[in-house]
């Protein structure tokens, strides 16, 4: 995979602070009234292009971003031959579960796919499966080749 960008750190994210109201408004109500029924593709290849963003060398560097972005605490669950298997759990991930919005973790699927890919250098897809009644989020990323 070629790099045709500049990367930058992942430490960056360090200097980065919001509140999650408004990410959440733009995130659940702004993005998909926007991109329509395409929402769910688009979120998951903007995922796919903020890792591209991001200098990612590690599963530890991914656990480091979803953290920073305030999207839970991720954990790797289980490796496998053609698949890696990972967890997601916070506060913040029940917050989402429970609120009054339709709620997605395609912009995380995506963001998981690439950096996995640009780690283990294998082309790979993620597909995530919601437990809602354990307040958990299972991202499954599968390796393509």
């Amino acid at each position: 995979m070629s790099k045709n960008h500049e990367s930058m750190p992942v430490t960056l994210l360090d200097q980065l602070h919001t509140s999650g109201a408004g990410y959440d408004m733009i995130r659940y109500i702004g993005l998909p009234d926007m991109f329509g029924t395409e929402s769910n593709t688009l979120l998951y290849f903007m995922g796919k292009n903020l890792a591209r963003k991001l200098n990612i060398e590690s599963i530890s560097d991914i656990v480091y971003a979803f953290e920073k972005l305030g999207w839970g605490q991720l954990e790797l669950f289980k490796e496998k031959k053609k698949e890696l298997v990972f967890q997601l759990m916070a506060d913040s991930v029940v917050y989402r579960l429970s609120a009054p919005l339709e709620t997605e973790f395609r912009l995380e699927a995506g963001f998981l796919a690439e950096s996995v890919e640009q780690i283990k250098e294998r082309s790979c897809e993620c597909r995530e499966e919601l437990h809602k009644k354990i307040h958990q989020i299972e991202f499954t990323v599968l390796f393509t080749d």
